[in-house]
């Protein structure tokens, strides 16, 4: 029960033996302008929204509620 599992053999044993680079790689590469890596995706905002933490009294939450479906928004 002490004996070591050995690990897996290697799938390519030479390195000249790498997988061409197709379209589908290139689409999911990672784009670098200089050495700054180039976010993809939607811009990030010039005025973000910021959290905030309301407390508020039980019967001003019931009355809010009382006024019908989607009074949180």
């Amino acid at each position: 029960m002490t004996e070591q599992k050995r690990s897996l053999p290697a799938t390519r044993k030479d390195p000249d033996d790498e997988p061409g680079l197709t379209q589908e790689f290139l689409k999911d590469a990672d784009l670098y302008e200089g050495s700054k890596l180039k976010t993809q995706g939607r811009p990030k905002s010039t005025s973000p929204k910021e959290p905030v933490k309301l407390r508020l009294d039980a019967d001003v939450l019931a009355a809010l509620g009382a006024s019908g479906k989607g009074w949180q928004a």
